[in-house]
């Protein structure tokens, strides 16, 4: 055990590991090393952040998507989901509820969705920003080129999310189709940091085919890329997929992972995510105490939200919406936690 708790104490004070360091930690996992990398982890964030738990405002304003990545339950060849795509008043109108509950980010994520043009979206997030110009606006809409990312930019979106799902390239292709190549979602990422976004990225855990050498790749990945903010989940099945048999990803090293990300990237937006909620009851609540910073309450319409399915039975009411926020506050308030009204920019980006 000492040996792992002096490569742990490595992560706390060089925030680097080597890959046989990683695989020292993941392959030997125990009650006790999960305890005190929590324990660091938690003590980590407070010293940066305090106990603020940023809050944005997510909207699912599309289920529409181009894109047939085998692990999602919105992909295209997925005939039995019930399209929709919300009309600009309608997010407008998102954004208005989530402005007077008092969010101050609000997160437009969505399928590639052919409707939604590049001029479309540029005029959305213009409005958007003429309209709450103290707020944060981040995308989530997938693969664009470089111009379009550029103009998404100047239009007033300051961070963008965009999973890299993960950094092994052999990994990748068992998870998409051959015309939706690995090097074209590393080269979004790359183009994204050098417009100047925000920008966030993360990985499934315990995805079909995923080892752990898998694991520390993109944990490397992490190291090497720098983001802004990292977003990780465990894998959840969807119906009409082709991973619809295949076994969930665990939430325990879901948690794990957390830790360890908050140790490599101390300064990192770490939210803990709608799918480690919908893994566990307690997930949300977990993850923060697992090093986690953030969360985000779906400000979506009540009658699309069951829609936006990306793997079965997400949760989508309660505390996870946007309309409960005061019920949310209360929640945290018993572990110590503040629901910050901000934008909860990623240090060094604050405005």
């Amino acid at each position: 055990m000492s040996d792992r708790i002096q490569v742990v104490n490595k992560l706390i004070n060089r925030h680097t590991l080597s890959a046989g360091e990683w695989a020292c930690l993941l392959e030997n996992e125990t009650p006790e090393l999960t305890d005190y990398i929590k324990k660091n982890a938690r003590e980590t964030t407070d010293r940066i952040f305090g106990r603020q738990v940023y809050v944005r405002g997510l909207i699912e304003f599309t289920n529409v998507c181009r894109k047939d990545c085998y692990y999602c339950g919105i992909r295209k060849s997925n005939a039995c989901v019930e399209r929709y795509r919300l009309s600009e008043e309608e997010i407008l109108d998102c954004c208005r509820e989530g402005y007077e509950a008092g969010l101050r980010t609000f997160v437009l994520q969505g399928g590639e969705d052919g409707y939604f043009t590049e001029e479309r979206l540029c005029a959305l997030i213009s409005e958007i920003h003429k309209r709450y110009p103290d707020c944060a606006i981040t995308l989530s809409v997938g693969e664009w080129e470089k111009k379009s990312y550029e103009r998404f930019y100047a239009a007033g979106a300051e961070r963008y999310l965009l999973r890299q799902e993960t950094a092994n390239e052999e990994h990748y292709g068992k998870l998409h189709p051959e015309n939706q190549p690995y090097k074209i979602r590393m080269e979004c990422l790359k183009n994204l940091k050098e417009i100047g976004y925000q920008t966030g990225c993360g990985f499934l855990v315990g995805s079909p085919y995923q080892t752990i050498d898998c694991i520390i790749e993109d944990l490397l990945f992490l190291e090497r890329f720098r983001p802004q903010m990292v977003g990780i989940g465990p894998f959840l099945p969807a119906k009409n997929t082709p991973f619809e048999e295949e076994r969930a990803g665990s939430s325990e090293l879901t948690l794990f992972l957390l830790s360890a990300i908050r140790l490599l990237l101390p300064e990192v937006l770490l939210p803990a995510t709608t799918a480690l909620g919908t893994a566990r009851s307690d997930g949300r609540l977990q993850g923060l105490l697992h090093g986690a910073n953030v969360i985000m309450p779906n400000l979506s319409p009540a009658r699309v939200r069951e829609k936006y399915a990306l793997y079965d039975n997400k949760v989508h009411s309660g505390n996870e919406a946007a309309e409960h926020l005061e019920a949310l506050r209360t929640e945290l308030a018993k572990e110590g936690f503040t629901v910050a009204i901000s934008r909860g920019d990623a240090p060094g980006f604050a405005k």
